[in-house]
């Protein structure tokens, strides 16, 4: 099997973060693992739809989810991943004069 390059790892990445609801569910897990219901309220999405998110960010690599009994968590994959968001968040909304954070 061939490596898989930086560039398509940094695209799978940024495909991930193209979509405001996925962007928003990284952002939640990066605080803390969640379920997905819980998630689904938050974001004011179905459940199917929040189904589909989930399944795009594990197969991205960015989610996981961990079985408990009948229900998984989801969590970031990774615990560096959640200081990433952090700093491409800051870097961007650096580069955005004008925008509003988001508390």
């Amino acid at each position: 099997m061939k490596p898989i390059s930086n560039a398509a790892v940094l695209a799978r990445f940024g495909y991930a973060l193209s979509d405001p609801t996925r962007a928003e569910i990284l952002m939640n897990l990066a605080r803390a693992p969640q379920y997905p219901a819980e998630l689904a309220a938050q974001l004011g999405v179905t459940r199917q739809n929040m189904s589909n998110h989930l399944s795009c960010l594990r197969d991205c690599g960015l989610a996981v989810a961990i079985a408990e009994g009948r229900r998984s968590r989801y969590e970031l994959a990774h615990p560096d991943l959640a200081h990433a968001l952090n700093d491409l968040l800051g870097v961007v909304l650096l580069a955005n004069e004008g925008h509003l954070p988001h508390p």
